[in-house]
């Protein structure tokens, strides 16, 4: 084998509905051509397979939009197909998004029998209130059913939840905590609920209509959700995930560690090593204009573009310090060709003297207090 094991991101762009929340590349279609969009994914992976030759895959993740709401003929297509391209890790991961409404559990067990072997549900509350503000299609039923029909389907599972929602409490948010541990299998996701550019949740701020907890709430909660989910025995090991050892998502550990992926599917982002270069794709957005230049011209990869070594070390921190285990001291000093003091001379011995940053032999890493404002860290340590 040559160079680093590699992943590869398949992105199905379609919803039943927008969430207010999201601002993911989703998309409301009335009508899909699965068989000509199952086409078109095939073509777009023989295409890309050509950037990173020789390689293991390790991991196979189909995210959205709502994969789920592909056939799982489509799913078994593309595994079948990465498999005859790459040889694949023998302990390869295989994830797929679902929503939990009872029409998309129905498919479960073709999934499983199309290879997934990882579920990741998007439940998002316990909440029935909460379910109906978030805009999600299934009720409180239909999620505790589809985390059960998941623990029986798939070898693993996971589901997200997002807290920090209006007039959240703490004591509402450890009893659902307390109910999601007792569904929950090995791995969890609570998002922190934040307002993104041009959703729905956007417009209702800025109209003064939605007011999100302060951000001592907001870090109330989040420092409630690391003692109890510490405490089960499913501790962070990234900002959002939490996970017995050895049961970490492996396919997102490859983007905070700065691993080689590649991004198939409409607004697929890329990072791919060669000849010693690590570049940068990104793919056509919009679906209707990525299938047409995938069919006329074989891909619709919009820019392939070289990260200097600024950029790169910039992203290698800002991915891994999201991690418990932070970044590999070797693997910096490699890329940047020189020490990390020297690196950051002037903002890590503050950090590392205020208690958000931790520098060892081997690893340079954000305490938990330094994960909690990662942003301000991060903007003190790249300044």
């Amino acid at each position: 084998m040559k160079g680093e094991p590699l992943a590869v991101y398949i992105h199905w762009p379609f919803c039943r509905s927008k969430c207010p929340y999201c601002d993911f590349n989703s998309h409301v279609r009335e009508r899909v051509d699965a068989a000509r969009w199952t086409r078109a994914l095939l073509a777009d992976l023989d295409h890309q397979a050509a950037l990173a030759p020789d390689r293991e895959v390790v991991s196979i993740f189909f995210g959205g939009g709502t994969p789920s709401l592909m056939p799982p003929e489509t799913a078994s297509a593309l595994i079948e197909r990465v498999g005859a391209l790459w040889p694949v890790a023998s302990t390869l991961e295989v994830t797929l998004e679902a929503n939990p409404n009872s029409a998309e559990a129905e498919r479960f067990a073709g999934f499983a029998a199309a290879g997934i072997n990882r579920l990741s549900l998007g439940i998002q509350a316990l909440d029935p209130a909460a379910l109906r503000f978030l805009g999600r299609g299934h009720d409180r039923d239909e999620a505790i059913a589809a985390i059960r029909l998941a623990r029986a389907s798939f070898a693993r599972y996971s589901f997200d939840l997002i807290y920090a929602r209006p007039e959240q409490s703490l004591a509402a948010w450890e009893s659902e905590l307390d109910e999601a541990l007792s569904l929950a299998g090995e791995h969890l996701s609570l998002y922190q609920l934040t307002i993104e550019p041009g959703t729905g949740f956007a417009s209702r701020v800025a109209r003064g209509e939605l007011t999100i907890p302060d951000d001592d709430a907001g870090a109330a909660l989040f420092e409630a959700t690391q003692r109890r989910l510490t405490a089960a025995g499913l501790p962070a090991y990234e900002i959002s995930n939490h996970a017995r050892p050895g049961a970490e998502c492996r396919h997102n550990l490859a983007y905070w560690r700065y691993q080689d992926y590649l991004g198939i599917g409409p607004g697929a982002h890329g990072r791919v090593t060669q000849g010693g270069v690590k570049m940068a794709t990104r793919q056509r957005r919009t679906p209707e204009a990525w299938l047409a230049a995938v069919e006329s011209a074989g891909t619709a990869i919009d820019e392939m573009t070289p990260i200097d070594r600024a950029t790169a070390i910039d992203e290698m921190v800002m991915m891994g310090l999201r991690l418990a285990e932070g970044v590999s001291r070797r693997r910096l000093e490699t890329l940047a060709e020189r020490d990390v003091e020297e690196l950051f001379d002037a903002s890590l011995p503050n950090l590392i003297d205020g208690g958000f940053i931790t520098l060892d032999a081997k690893r340079l890493a954000a305490t938990a207090a330094g994960r909690q404002r990662l942003n301000a860290v991060l903007g003190a340590l790249l300044a």
